[in-house]
C-alpha cells in the first residue's frame, strides 16, 4: 500500500505542476501582440503539450487514488469526513483542468476575451485547491 500511496502523491503533485504552469502560459498568451504570430504559435504548442501531459498525469493519479480507496479501504469507516471533502476538491480540480482546456481552445480560435490579470488570478485557484487537498489528506481534520 505504501508504494501505491507514494506514487499517488508523486502523480498528484506532477499533475498540479501542470495546472500551475498552464495558466502561466495563458498569461503570456494574453499579452502577446497581435502581430507576433511566431510567439503565439510557440506558446500554443507549449500549452498543448503541457495539457496532454497533465491529462495523462491526472488519469494515473486518479487511478492510484481509486486503488487506495477501493483496494485498501482508505477512508472507510467513521471519522472519514475528510475524504468526502477531499473528493469534492478533487472533482473541483478536474473541473479546473477542463476549464484550462476550454481556455486553451479559446486562444486557438482567437476567441479569448480575458485579460492577463484575470489569468493571474485564475492561476491561484490551483494553488488553493492543492493546498486544501494536501491538508485534508495529511491532517484529516474531521
Amino acid at each position: 500500500m505504501l508504494w501505491v500511496k507514494a506514487f499517488h502523491i508523486v502523480f498528484v503533485a506532477s499533475w498540479f505542476a501542470g495546472l500551475f504552469y498552464l495558466p502561466r502560459l495563458f498569461v503570456n498568451l494574453a499579452t502577446v501582440p497581435a502581430d507576433s504570430h511566431a510567439e503565439r504559435e510557440r506558446l500554443l504548442l507549449m500549452a498543448h503539450k503541457l495539457d496532454r501531459f497533465a491529462t495523462l498525469l491526472m488519469v494515473v493519479a486518479l487511478v492510484l487514488g481509486l486503488w487506495l480507496w477501493l483496494g485498501f479501504g482508505i477512508g472507510r469507516g467513521a471519522g472519514n469526513g475528510w475524504l468526502h471533502a477531499k473528493l469534492v476538491l478533487v472533482a473541483a480540480a478536474i473541473g479546473y483542468h477542463h476549464s484550462c482546456r476550454r481556455l486553451l481552445r479559446d486562444f486557438e480560435q482567437l476567441a479569448n476575451r480575458r485579460s492577463h490579470r484575470w489569468f493571474r488570478l485564475f492561476n491561484e485557484a490551483a494553488v488553493l485547491l492543492f493546498a486544501a487537498i494536501v491538508v485534508l489528506a495529511v491532517v484529516k481534520p474531521f
